[in-house]
């Protein structure tokens, strides 16, 4: 095996996401610097993001890159799911001078960074104390909805790629059919994304303000957000205490079927925005109402991951993995 893959720094790592791409240097072993955060609305191609962000750092001599994406990586061709961004893997390394372009799932590099993030970066909600080397399910509501998770194997911890965001939302209670079969006819199949995101925190409120006929049916995300903690609307309030309650329902779903009694991890930019109201919002109660399996969802201790990227942190532990086994 080459000294020269495994010693080579700085290294370029991004989490590419729908709505912003964030890039960074790896300069040593886990030392990530320089980052920086680029709307990728501002941008034609993910390579101009890349090359931007070089010019910005003054990096040098970068050889060996690895970006998580919010999106299935399926072969040679990158087609992003919530941006308009198309390209190549291997044009692009070509095109930025790069020996080593590896991409992966956002989620399933926000799953490889759980496994280093330090206590200080996560908030547990309810819960015991998490089992050694049990499953680990990781979770989170940003643009879209990202989902993995993490199994412990004699070779350490092993990331699942997968697109658990896209399944089938399931209603819990006679609010939620409402809400799911406004969405079922505008779009017809309706998944967990459709609500758990800031898209869907929209739509929530949209069909709330139909079925009250609100004369403004459309909010912004953010607006919903502030409105709702600031107390100025009911409606708003009522649409977040929808979206934790539906989150819930999700993540304990996600923590069943992989027995994740080792956690509950918590990702994505929406929940550290609400952080205080999220502590004693309806999520731990729906998270635990899954009838004669109520006990052991409740041994399950559930974190907000609040490092700042996450997904950064996770593309430079794949990089160095692919590296290694060159």
């Amino acid at each position: 095996m080459s000294t020269m893959h495994t010693e080579a720094y700085p290294r370029l790592v991004a989490d590419i996401g729908g709505t912003n791409a964030r890039f960074a240097l790896e300069t040593a072993p886990r030392v990530i610097e320089k980052a920086a955060v680029f709307p990728c609305s501002d941008y034609d191609t993910l390579t101009d993001a890349a090359r931007a962000y070089l010019n910005q750092s003054s990096a040098e001599n970068v050889k060996h890159a690895a970006f998580a994406i919010a999106n299935p990586i399926l072969g040679d061709w990158v087609q992003m799911t919530n941006h308009h961004w198309a390209f190549s893997i291997e044009t692009t390394r070509q095109a930025l001078g790069l020996e080593t372009l590896i991409l992966l799932n956002d989620f399933t590099a926000q799953a490889l960074a759980v496994t280093l993030t330090d206590d200080c970066d996560l908030l547990q909600i309810g819960g015991q104390k998490p089992v050694e080397f049990a499953p680990k399910a990781v979770i989170g509501p940003g643009t879209g909805l990202g989902v993995s998770g993490l199994v412990h194997s004699a070779a350490g911890w092993v990331a699942l790629a997968g697109e658990g965001g896209h399944g089938t939302f399931p209603p819990f209670d006679d609010m939620e059919v409402l809400i799911w079969q406004y969405a079922k006819n505008k779009y017809g199949h309706v998944s967990a994304e459709r609500f758990l995101s800031g898209a869907g925190l929209s739509l929530i409120y949209e069909a709330l303000a139909v079925k009250q006929k609100v004369k403004s049916v459309k909010l912004p995300p953010s607006e919903i957000t502030e409105k709702a903690l600031g107390g100025s609307s009911p409606l708003c309030r009522q649409t977040l205490d929808i979206f934790c309650a539906m989150l819930g329902t999700v993540a304990s779903n996600h923590a069943l079927m992989l027995g994740a009694r080792g956690g509950v991890y918590l990702c994505g930019g929406i929940i550290p925005r609400v952080l205080e109201y999220f502590k004693t919002s309806p999520f731990r109660s729906r998270f635990e109402n899954k009838g004669r399996f109520e006990a052991y969802l409740a041994a399950i201790p559930v974190y907000v991951v609040l490092s700042e990227f996450p997904g950064i942190s996770g593309a430079a532990v794949a990089l160095d993995n692919h590296l290694r086994n060159v």
